[in-house]
């Protein structure tokens, strides 16, 4: 079977824009529903229709999808050894994890460790060594060195994330898919937040990163901070056993990773700005300070890319009087690019631009019908807010406070149907004494911190396509069937770890 490094992803891009805009109006928003599908599985004679099909086989991209010399991909384990893990055998629980983990990294993976605390430290390779190539020989040495390791110090995640950046830079080149996985149990206790944004910032556009949150003491706006600025998924892991079974998950979703890096390029005309970019699905992320200066262009990276959808906002900004009345103005262009081959400064287009375009209506009378999903993505913002709102009053003990952000949040979930976060939200409820909701005075705080974590997360885009979750044949499925074993629903692929409805699902031979 073709190793997934050797395997190239095609795209189809709709956009929902509506082009009347009101006389007054001064943002012009467009919804981009990005498709990507494996190449030999891409739909014959085009794509959806309405769509763009950006070709990924051409050969520049092919470079960029990881079809260089070389293994392809390199994989930083980031371990949490801070004095705090030596409590209820968490340190324990994390070597078996990451055990697990190096266990099931593919043969010739580069892999690194990072053992962190209040510095941040390499075991594994030897001090001053590249990443390793995975193999039997590596994975008996990283696994001694994960077994030596003994609970020390505090916690500054910004050293260990900069440490992993460092391993990367020095070991993997532009074709390699770079992925790291990092757990902590504390707070981020020997860094500001304004450092930990700093060296976020420092590791963006370089490597992916999915993020844990281990037991209850530690803080859902760190975890969160470090899987929006790398693209990755950020979870509660309450329940410290369920670590091994979450990094095995893991793993193998990191080796569905095709595409290193993806950007969507902006070409504004001249009476536009660029207000926001936002991933609105699976998970609401601000992109806009992501956002790279490249010529006339502005390219925004979207991260590494398996074959998935997502969605996408883009806000543009302008005066209304600037705009003709009646007439269709261009506002931009878009396309997606993949990176830059080596010794090459341009990234190649992987498709044919698309034109948004606008125009401005004199009648206020005029009715502009409005796009559901757009008005949809409003509520959720809402649904956001409120989530957040409710957890971070929990936390400062402002009781009357969290029950009203509460209230908000069951009312918008029940509007927006979402199953998922509304069974999570009535699990931190209670009636209280005039019947309303109210948040249950014995909830554990890992709860609260799973609402903060899952107050961006808006599951799948609208129709997601079935992908071939494990096109290798090395047993990597998670599921069967492509349905959820408790409800029978879809799930998102075949090897889909998570149900929107039910939550977790258990891996083969886990205990349910």
């Amino acid at each position: 079977m073709e190793h997934a490094s050797r395997r190239r992803l095609s795209f189809t891009v709709e956009v929902d824009a509506p082009e009347d805009q009101p006389v007054d109006a001064t943002r012009a928003d467009a919804l981009l529903t990005v498709r990507a599908r494996l190449a030999d599985e891409a739909p014959e004679g085009g794509g959806v229709p309405d769509g763009d099909v950006l070709d990924g086989s051409r050969e520049a991209a092919g470079r960029a999808a990881g079809q260089g010399q070389g293994p392809g991909r390199a994989e930083v384990l980031i371990m949490d050894r801070s004095q705090s893990m030596a409590a209820s055998g968490k340190l324990g629980e994390a070597k078996k994890a990451v055990t697990a983990a190096i266990d099931t990294l593919r043969d010739g993976t580069l892999l690194g460790i990072v053992a962190g605390d209040h510095t941040a430290t390499v075991i594994y390779p030897p001090a001053g060594r590249p990443l390793a190539p995975v193999d039997q020989h590596v994975r008996q040495h990283a696994k001694h060195q994960v077994a030596a390791q003994v609970a020390q110090g505090g916690t500054r995640i910004g050293s260990w994330l900069t440490r992993a950046r460092d391993l990367f830079d020095g070991s993997a080149g532009p074709d390699t898919v770079c992925h790291a996985v990092l757990y902590t149990d504390g707070k981020n206790e020997h860094e500001t937040p304004e450092q930990l944004a700093d060296a976020v910032r420092g590791c963006a556009d370089r490597f992916t990163c999915d993020a844990r949150g281990l037991g209850d003491n530690w803080h859902y706006k760190v975890v969160r901070a470090v899987a929006e600025g790398l693209h990755g998924s950020a979870e509660a892991v309450v329940d410290i056993p369920d670590l091994t079974a979450d990094f095995v998950g893991l793993m193998r979703e990191a080796q569905r990773l095709v595409m290193p890096r993806l950007y969507l390029s902006l070409h504004l005309t001249d009476r536009f700005d660029l207000g926001t970019v936002q991933q609105t699905r699976p998970v609401q992320v601000d992109l806009t300070d992501q956002r790279q200066r490249r010529g006339a262009e502005i390219h925004v990276p979207l991260g590494a890319w398996a074959p998935d959808t997502r969605q996408y906002q883009v806000s543009l900004t302008f005066e209304a009087d600037s705009l003709p009345l009646y007439q269709r103005v261009q506002a931009a262009t878009l396309t997606l690019r993949a990176e830059a081959a080596p010794g090459q400064d341009d990234r190649p287009a992987c498709t044919a631009e698309h034109a948004l375009i606008v125009k401005r209506r004199p009648d206020e009378a005029f009715e502009i019908p409005a796009s559901a999903n757009l008005t949809r993505l409003e509520s959720e913002r809402e649904l956001r807010s409120a989530m957040q709102g409710c957890a971070d009053a929990h936390e400062r003990r402002e009781r009357v406070l969290a029950d009203a952000m509460l209230r908000q949040a069951l009312r918008i979930a029940e509007q927006l149907d979402d199953a998922r976060r509304l069974n999570l939200l009535r699990g931190a409820a209670q009636a209280g004494p005039d019947g309303l909701p109210v948040v249950r005075p014995d909830v554990p705080r890992g709860l609260m911190q799973q609402i903060g974590l899952d107050a961006t997360r808006t599951g799948p885009a609208p129709e997601e396509a079935l992908v071939d979750a494990d096109p290798h044949g090395d047993g990597g499925s998670g599921s069967d069937t492509g349905t959820c074993p408790k409800c029978h629903r879809p799930l998102v692929a075949r090897d889909a770890k998570f149900c929107e409805v039910c939550g977790p699902i258990p891996l083969p031979g886990a205990p349910s």
